[in-house]
């Protein structure tokens, strides 16, 4: 088999398969659909198989498909490093590190560990964003970040994985709430009550608008806010209770009139662990910490 596909042709076939669609694909990479149309068929043929099933709908991948997708994105990843590094050391940066971490790691843990790792590397960049671990782990599947920090039992496939941390959710009460003396409640027997929450866009709040969800309850907090500081300050006010790290709430309860008190659900306690598709394959800087944030003594 002689295969010449250029980085045009996989970045082509990746918009394709994306929208699912010849035309779109074909607009995104700004070239006509008979231009577009002829190469999918050129690759076709170079591979002697259908890449793609079309149909009045779009297109959908063939088994063949899947597999070129895959490798067409690992490629990409690797340009997009190679440009970033580039353009990074043009700058006097000797790296650029993407980052995608759940509430949780991004409040509790990462800020004195990252500022540990940056004072050592200080020409490295690190781009952080919070999400869900499900999308962490899809993230760091297809390639949009380097390394993921998660929570809980999501299934991580065949990643590099280590232990980064211990975590439990609570819930946290004024000290004159009805709920305040209670051995532990479960998150569902407390959606009767107000709740303060983080904002709609954070990681924690999604987490608990499914489990509310599945629970076939619904989770509206009365009002929303920017930290775990501030939840605590309004509970304190006495405005309702709210789910937050138990880390945080003992930092805040060391100083405001609040009552923690534990979950009973298990998916309340949870491990924390730091992953890569392939610790092997990261860029040197991603490398470098991935490694760092693994060796660093893990929070009970």
């Amino acid at each position: 088999m002689n295969l010449h596909f250029d980085l045009f042709d996989l970045k082509l076939f990746a918009y394709v398969a994306d929208a699912r669609s010849l035309t779109r694909g074909a607009d995104r990479a700004c070239i006509s659909l008979a231009a577009a149309s002829t190469r999918i068929k050129q690759m076709e043929e170079a591979i002697g198989g259908k890449l793609l099933h079309r149909n009045a709908q779009g297109v959908s991948l063939t088994a063949a498909g899947e597999a070129l997708l895959y490798h067409a994105k690992r490629v990409m990843q690797q340009m997009e490093h190679l440009r970033i590094d580039m353009q990074d050391f043009g700058k006097g940066i000797k790296g650029h590190v993407r980052v995608f971490a759940n509430t949780t790691s991004i409040t509790e843990y990462l800020p004195e560990k990252l500022a540990g790792f940056l004072t050592q590397h200080p020409a490295v960049q690190v781009d952080l964003r919070e999400h869900l671990s499900e999308e962490i782990v899809r993230s760091v599947a297809d390639g949009s970040a380097d390394l993921g920090i998660l929570a809980g039992d999501v299934h991580t496939g065949d990643f590099d994985a280590r232990p980064f941390g211990r975590n439990q959710l609570v819930l946290v009460a004024p000290d004159t709430h009805h709920l305040a003396g209670a051995r532990a409640v479960s998150f569902v027997d407390t959606l009767e009550e107000q709740h303060v929450g983080l904002h709609h866009g954070s990681a924690i709040h999604r987490f608990l608008l499914l489990k509310a969800e599945l629970a076939g309850r619904g989770y509206h907090p009365r009002i929303q806010v920017g930290s775990f500081e501030a939840i605590c300050l309004m509970i304190e006010a006495g405005v309702g209770v709210g789910v937050l790290p138990a880390s945080s709430a003992r930092r805040h309860a060391r100083s405001m009139r609040i009552t923690i008190v534990p979950l009973a659900d298990a998916w309340a306690e949870r491990e924390l662990k730091i992953v890569a598709r392939s610790r092997g394959q990261l860029p040197a800087s991603a490398r470098e910490l991935f490694d760092y944030l693994a060796q660093q003594p893990r929070q009970a």
